[in-house]
C-alpha cells in the first residue's frame, strides 16, 4: 500500500523551508541519461510525490512542460506558492494513478518519495505513461548527513549527529525497513529494463545555518512521529542536540553557518521500445 505522510500545513511549510533538493549536477546526470537513451526534444516530465516542488522546479528549465503530482493538498499549496514556473502544472494525484495519457511522458522522476509508494503499482503506471525510450529516475538520500565547519572537529560534530539519528531510529516507519537504499537497490535489480544504471555515494554539500540543519532533520518522518507521540521528548531531544552541536562548534548562535553533506543514491532506467 501507499503511505500518506507530510500532509499537514505546518509540515509542508517546513518541508519547503528546510529540505535539500538535488544538485544541478545530479539533475544533469538524469538529463544526460535521458538524452543518451531517447534524445531530444524533452517535452514532458512528471515529478511524482513532488511535495513542495523543490525538485519539480529544477526540471522546468529543461522541459516544455512539467507536472508535479502529489496526494497532499497542503504540499501542493506550498508548491504553487513557492515553486511556480509558467510551464509547471501541479496535480493532486496518487503515484499509482498518474494524470497522463499512455506513452506521453519523456521522464518520470520521484525525488525522495518512491519509498512511500506502492512500488509495483507505481512502476506499472510509470511504464504506462512513458514514451518508448522514455526514462525513469528514482532518487533518494540517506539520513546520515554529515556536518563540517572550518576550524571545527568534524568527528566530534558528527558523533553528535549520529546520536541524533540513533535516537530517531525507533520512530522510523516499519514500512521503510532499516535502510531505504535496500528498497531502491532491489527495485533496480528487479526492473525488467535492459538499459539501466545504479549510482550511490553521490555527495551534495550545502552551506546553511545550523538552525536549518535542525529543521531539516525535524521534517523527517521519524522526528514527526516522535513529535506526535511525545512533543516534550521531541523538543528536549532537539534542544539537547542543538546545544551540544553549538558547544562543539564553540558558537552561541543557531544561525552559525555549517556545511551539510547529503549522500544521494539513484537509479535510472529506460523503457524499451515495443513493450
Amino acid at each position: 500500500m501507499a503511505h500518506r505522510l507530510f500532509e499537514g500545513k505546518e509540515h509542508a511549510a517546513a518541508y519547503w523551508k528546510y529540505r535539500i533538493s538535488p544538485s544541478d549536477h545530479l539533475i544533469q546526470q538524469v538529463l544526460d541519461f535521458l538524452e543518451k537513451q531517447k534524445g531530444r526534444p524533452f517535452d514532458l516530465a512528471v515529478d511524482v510525490g513532488c511535495g513542495s516542488g523543490q525538485g519539480t522546479v529544477l526540471l522546468a528549465n529543461h522541459f516544455t512542460s512539467v507536472i508535479g503530482a502529489d496526494v497532499s493538498p497542503a504540499q501542493l499549496e506550498v508548491a504553487s506558492e513557492h515553486a511556480k514556473r509558467p510551464n509547471i502544472t501541479y496535480s493532486q494525484s496518487a503515484a499509482e494513478q498518474l494524470p497522463c495519457a499512455d506513452s506521453s511522458v519523456d521522464l518520470v522522476t520521484a525525488m525522495s518519495s518512491f519509498h512511500w509508494f506502492h512500488g509495483p503499482r507505481f512502476l506499472q503506471d510509470a511504464h504506462r505513461v512513458l514514451k518508448p525510450r522514455g526514462c525513469l529516475a528514482l532518487l533518494n538520500y540517506t539520513m546520515d548527513m554529515e556536518l563540517s565547519r572550518p576550524g571545527c572537529c568534524s568527528h566530534a560534530l558528527n558523533q553528535v549527529c549520529r546520536e541524533f539519528y540513533a535516537a530517531l531510529q525507533p520512530y522510523r516507519s516499519p514500512h521503510l525497513g532499516p535502510r531505504s537504499m535496500d528498497l531502491y537497490r532491489q527495485t533496480y535489480e528487479s526492473l525488467p529494463y535492459p538499459e539501466k544504471e545504479w549510482h550511490e555515494c553521490v555527495w551534495v554539500r550545502r552551506s546553511m545555518p545550523l538552525s536549518s540543519y535542525m529543521g531539516m532533520v525535524e521534517s523527517f518522518s521519524s522526528y514527526q512521529t516522535l513529535l506526535r507521540e511525545d512533543p516534550q521528548q521531541a523538543s528536549s531531544l532537539s534542544q539537547d542536540i542543538l546545544h551540544r552541536l553549538l558547544s562543539v562548534m564553540d558558537a552561541t548562535s543557531p544561525e552559525t553557518e555549517v556545511v551539510v553533506g547529503v549522500k544521494y543514491y539513484y537509479l535510472l532506467a529506460c523503457k524499451p521500445e515495443g513493450v
